[in-house]
This record gives structure tokens, C-alpha cells and sequence, in this order.
């Protein structure tokens, strides 16, 4: 199956959906102003307006409409960053909390991977 039939067969199957993509991209934009993240506003999507897929949809990432609004999304390496804070702000107060240190290395980790 090419690309373009795998994306013909998602449009077939979610006829159902009573929102049309310019509805869909606006409540993306709205959501994302109101602070949600990407993996945030699809679950909203799914969850409360019955949208299984905003992809096969709108045939457009929701990072994509994001950025073609001019609304700067967090990156998953912004999420790490803002854990490690969190962590090192705990391992100042808990000095001996052990598995928090073993958390932060796991995490320094995973920030470096994603740097690189």
C-alpha cells in the first residue's frame, strides 16, 4: 500500500466526523494558546470533540498548523530540561534521596542523546 492509499483509507473511515479541517486546525490554534502542548491538544481532540486522528484529517501534523500560526511549540528536549530543574531543586533539599540522583543521571542522559 503507497502513502496515498493508506491516507485515502483514514479519510474513508472517519466520514463521521461532523468538523471540517478549518474547524480543526482553529481548535488547534486555540488549545495551543491556551497553553496545551501537541500530545495535549490531540488527546483533547479525541477526547471531547470526537476527532480520532487530526492528521488524516487535515493531512498536517498539529506541530505543522502550530507553526504555520507562528505559535512556538515545547520540544520534548524543553521537557527534559524543565525536569531536571525540578530534580536538582529536590536533590538540594533531599541530599540523600539516592534514586532522585539516579533520575537526574537517567535524565542528563536522555538530554544528551537528543542534543546530539
Amino acid at each position: 500500500m503507497t502513502t496515498q492509499e493508506i491516507i485515502e483509507k483514514e479519510n474513508k473511515e472517519t466520514k463521521w466526523v461532523k468538523l471540517s479541517s478549518k474547524q480543526i486546525e482553529s481548535l488547534i490554534v486555540d488549545l495551543a494558546k491556551q497553553g496545551q502542548h501537541n500530545s495535549q491538544i490531540g488527546i483533547e481532540l479525541r477526547d471531547k470533540h470526537g476527532v480520532p486522528k487530526a492528521k488524516s484529517l487535515i493531512n498536517k501534523r498539529i506541530s505543522k498548523v502550530l507553526k504555520a500560526s507562528g505559535i512556538k511549540t515545547k520540544t520534548e528536549s524543553d521537557f527534559i530540561a524543565e525536569k531536571i530543574e525540578r530534580i536538582k531543586k529536590h536533590k538540594e533539599k533531599n541530599k540523600q534521596d539516592h534514586t532522585a540522583s539516579k533520575a537526574l543521571t537517567k535524565k542528563l542522559w536522555a538530554l544528551k542523546k537528543r542534543s546530539e
